[in-house]
């Protein structure tokens, strides 16, 4: 697999630079044609139900231009930023909520490029849950940038991978492939609630890391591999790791079990997507 199409989702956020850099960077390593998406926001002519341009109000054509010539902007910005450019890359203007533009145009690329929700900003519903909604919705991998203020890495040489032998964790180590090859170090981590003197516990129905680190072997990629037992949350314990060990991203399944089940009792996805500090690379 190879990242031969990266997209990122451009909105006016301050955020927006830190991911669109990230993005760039990484096309230019990856030699990527960069998508920049640019949601307008704009009413649709499927969201507009039976009315068409004729019977829409001068309040509604008016709002409509003024959020694009927004996009516009974010779209000016966004060149500005890859510039100059060693890759080739592009703007779409897409009109409608930006989960629906991302997704629709984010099935088109190897990587889909997010920022992290910012639940104290002022900003919609919709944009607060961008991320997971991707996610879930676009069967890409998703990379998901800390907030502003967070560290960003210049590159991806130390990766913790997170594997519960689940098929979401088997993807988003498919879909991070082409950075596992490029990385220096590459841990892969088995965590289990309990104590490490715990002999109650059944190690026979742990996930084994250790075949497949045979697999990324084979694929160019050496791994170490620890199997941890961790008193606390599994998202902490897992958030923790990631710290302790100076990573620059963390690979991880994301929604492994029922989605309701997890929003209810605080899983192990939503935990990690609002918490991380570090890159997130997931997929469902």
């Amino acid at each position: 697999m190879t990242l031969s199409t990266i997209s990122v989702h451009l909105d006016h956020t301050e955020c927006c630079e830190a991911r669109t850099r990230l993005a760039a960077r990484l096309a230019r390593l990856h030699g990527s044609h960069l998508m920049g998406i640019v949601p307008t926001w704009a009413p649709t002519a499927a969201s507009m139900g039976a009315r068409d341009e004729r019977r829409l109000d001068d309040a509604i054509v008016e709002a409509s231009l003024y959020l694009r010539r927004r996009a516009e902007t974010v779209a000016h910005v966004f060149h500005s930023r890859t510039r100059p450019a060693t890759f080739s890359c592009e703007a779409r203007l897409v009109d409608g909520d930006p989960v629906g533009a991302v997704v629709q145009h984010g099935r088109a690329s190897d990587l889909i490029v997010v920022g992290q929700a910012d639940a104290s900003a002022a900003v919609s519903d919709a944009a607060r849950r961008l991320p997971e909604q991707v996610m879930l919705d676009a069967g890409r991998p998703v990379l998901v940038v800390p907030r502003a203020g967070r560290r960003i890495p210049s590159g991806f040489d130390r990766i913790l991978v997170a594997w519960d032998g689940g098929r979401e964790a088997s993807m988003a180590m498919r879909g991070a492939m082409p950075l596992l090859r490029r990385a220096a170090h590459v841990a892969l981590l088995t965590l289990r609630r309990g104590n490490s003197a715990d002999e109650s516990a059944d190690a026979s129905v742990e996930p084994e890391p250790a075949a497949l680190s045979g697999w990324l072997l084979r694929h160019g990629v050496q791994a170490s591999v620890e199997r941890l037992a961790t008193p606390l949350r599994i998202g902490d314990a897992l958030l923790d790791r990631a710290e302790v060990l100076g990573s620059d991203l963390l690979v991880m399944g994301g929604y492994g079990h029922a989605r309701m089940q997890e929003r209810w009792l605080g899983g192990v996805t939503r935990d990690v997507l609002l918490r991380t500090g570090v890159p997130l690379l997931m997929a469902h």
